[in-house]
């Protein structure tokens, strides 16, 4: 695990609950994968229980409360159902995120700005209950100036437009996202906000990111989950922190 002040890796296992879900059954685990993720030295995991069920479980979220030694970063929508579920299991972290039925994954960030009173009422008992609040949002200083009005600790900046833009080959609009995931983690910095980052991060699109000092924390899983059917869980997890230590001029941690 980190120490203080380092770089984290927050693992995300919604897709071991994805492949799992495919055939039925209970096979493959994602407690099981959060535990190894655990033991491949992941700071934490993240599962995403969505109001369609589509992979992680309210099974699996009993399981993984149950079962880790790290925190879990339970991410949400803003409804009255998740905040119940959130306010029975008192995870470590609730990061609330914007959810559509219609879409594949989370497509863009959360509005903050036009739903500020409404975000307010809801994450408050979160906090009273003793949650970190983390709002998942565009790098955008409207929306930063939001969370932060709104009472919410941590910002975790979506990096899914820099990570397209980099896969696609559109290099100048890469650059441009870069640049303001970077003014923005300084942003949200400045006004005492903690800043996480995550969505659609690899091995070529990490180390920028990684290297922005601001940012404490990177959540990520849909490539290491794919890149473990290649390498295993634990190597894939060593190779993407051996990625974001290098970029963040850390002393190289032993695997595992």
């Amino acid at each position: 695990m980190s120490s203080a002040g380092d770089l984290r890796l927050g693992v995300n296992i919604d897709h071991v609950a994805t492949v799992r879900n495919a055939r039925g059954g209970d096979y493959p685990d994602p407690i099981r994968a959060a535990k190894l993720a655990e033991e491949a030295g992941a700071d934490g995991i993240t599962a995403h229980l969505r109001e369609d069920r589509r992979h992680i479980s309210d099974a699996d979220i009993d399981g993984l409360m149950a079962a880790l030694d790290v925190p879990l970063n339970f991410e949400m929508a803003a409804t009255d159902e998740m905040q119940a579920i959130a306010l029975r299991h008192k995870p470590h972290a609730v990061c609330i995120v914007p959810e559509k039925r219609e879409e594949r994954t989370t497509e863009g960030g959360l509005e903050v700005a036009r739903e500020e009173n409404k975000l307010a009422h809801f994450i408050g008992p979160l906090r009273e209950a003793g949650c970190r609040v983390s709002i998942f949002i565009a790098a955008d200083s409207k929306q930063i100036d939001a969370a932060n009005r709104i009472g919410a600790q941590v910002i975790e900046l979506h990096t899914g437009a820099y990570c397209d833009a980099h896969s696609e080959g559109r290099f100048e609009e890469r650059d441009a996202e870069l640049k303001s995931l970077r003014e923005m983690s300084a942003y949200a910095h400045s006004l005492g906000l903690e800043v996480h980052a995550g969505h659609g991060l690899t091995y070529e699109t990490v180390a920028p990111v990684a290297a922005f000092p601001e940012v404490m924390e990177l959540n990520i899983g849909h490539f290491i989950i794919g890149e473990a059917i290649y390498r295993g869980l634990a190597p894939a997890i060593h190779e993407m922190r051996r990625i974001m230590d290098e970029a963040r001029g850390e002393p190289l941690r032993p695997a595992g």
